[in-house]
């Protein structure tokens, strides 16, 4: 089995930019790659004096992780008085006995953040292993200004109250109030033999409205899954109510690109699907040319750092309150920009792999959780899926090769900028 494992990676790998199968053959040093990630989409009222235990959920792992923490949309510096990091014990806010660990910041026990900015914490020793679920707890001893936090988590986090000494607790009896929001923490890296990460840019399609909560089913999360075995990091840039032509919920997508997908560690691939909220939202854009100029420019972004880009069609959402045939007519010119325009190096068809074959406008019942625009559990395996198959091997995009659409530039072109490093050099030392 670890050699099927082994011929898979080699595989997943040939099909990166600047990645050849002879390079992975090679057992590679241990680098440090996106393994977790959230989006700053807001701000909500700090919480002084609290700890908040927020739960991620890991798509790769390693032996040791640092943590980003985030004051983006704070307004004053923001002190963290104590961050700790453990794995979590089944449900709820305990943490595996003997792996909490404190986390310093170039050795000190906390640190103030400056508005508009993030920080990383030092190397955690601690063996994670894929698919973990880690208790990230941060604890705020003062009031200081507005919080930066995920709105839209999915996911049940742990607050307590009376916060001073509780992150150094492997209990989380004192966690008593729960909340469906991240607190400041936006990422966590891993330290280990991964082979890069994967992003995925968009709005609650990614974000994950719809899917079961507390059960990692969006869309990205199952993409995780399936490319666990070649050692790919799977990172969730998705935003609730964002858009791609105008701020809404959160920076529009071009606005936050670099902070939330292009500097993230470890990238190798861009995945894009965002532009409905401006389709159906207010004031409404139907100037097709414009949503063309946004993705190009998306792309040629990426590509100057050396990341590809997948590109996902737009899915329907007739019987949604917001639509419109006239907005319906657009959805379906900018997905023939997306499919035919030449602006991104695979397609993914996830118009085509969700629409109701005998109703093209409306999303086909089985994935529909019932608001018509959003996906269900099943939905988001589907739109995983064809998100699979645009990655290839199976929709057959390896260096040169088509997908199963016949339009994949995957391989470097002559006039392709150079590829970037899997990390920067600063990434590649080793843990102390």
């Amino acid at each position: 089995m670890a050699g099927v494992r082994r011929v898979l990676a080699v595989v997943l790998l040939a099909m990166l930019p600047g990645t050849s199968t002879s390079a992975v053959a090679a057992q590679a040093p241990p680098v440090w790659t996106g393994s977790w990630e959230t989006a700053p989409s807001g701000t909500a009222a700090a919480l002084p004096g609290a700890a908040v235990r927020n739960v991620v959920h890991l798509s790769v792992g390693g032996t040791a992780v640092r943590i980003r923490l985030s004051n983006r949309f704070g307004t004053a510096p923001l002190r963290l008085g104590a961050v700790t990091v453990a794995l979590r014990r089944a449900a709820g806010p305990d943490a595996v006995p003997g792996t909490l660990r404190t986390a310093t910041f170039k050795g000190a026990p906390t640190v103030t953040v400056p508005p508009g900015q993030d920080t990383f914490t030092d190397p955690v020793t601690l063996s994670v292993p894929a698919a973990a679920d880690l208790l990230v707890t941060v604890y705020t001893p003062g009031d200081d200004g507005p919080a930066t936090y995920h709105q839209t988590a999915l996911q049940t986090n742990y607050v307590a109250p009376a916060g001073a000494g509780r992150a150094a607790q492997e209990s989380g009896a004192g966690y008593t109030t729960t909340v469906n929001r991240w607190y400041y923490v936006t990422g966590v890296d891993v330290f280990g033999d991964n082979a890069g990460s994967v992003v995925a840019l968009g709005d609650s399609l990614t974000d994950g409205n719809g899917s079961t909560p507390d059960a990692n089913h969006r869309w990205p999360d199952r993409l995780a899954e399936q490319l666990r075995t070649g050692r790919l990091g799977v990172l969730n840039a998705g935003i609730s109510g964002n858009r791609l032509l105008h701020d809404g919920t959160g920076p529009n997508a071009l606005a936050r690109l670099d902070a939330d997908a292009l500097e993230r560690t470890g990238v190798r691939v861009l995945v894009v699907l965002e532009g409905i909220n401006d389709i159906k939202g207010t004031p409404t854009a139907d100037d097709v040319a414009a949503y063309a100029d946004a993705y190009r420019a998306l792309v040629n972004r990426a590509h100057a750092r050396g990341v590809r880009v997948v590109g996902v069609t737009l899915t329907p959402y007739r019987g949604f309150s917001a639509y419109t045939a006239a907005r319906e007519a657009v959805r379906q010119r900018v997905n023939t920009f997306i499919r035919t325009g030449g602006a991104f190096d695979a397609i993914a068809d996830a118009d085509a792999a969700l629409r109701d074959p005998g109703d093209a406008t409306r999303l086909l019942p089985a994935y529909d959780p019932g608001d018509h625009l959003h996906f269900n559990d099943t939905g988001m395996a589907r739109i995983a899926d064809a998100v699979r198959r645009a990655l290839g091997p199976t929709g057959g995009l390896t260096a040169g090769g088509p997908t199963a659409g016949g339009r994949a530039r995957w391989a470097l072109s002559a006039t392709a900028p150079p590829p970037a490093r899997l990390q920067r050099s600063a990434d590649r030392r080793r843990v102390p």
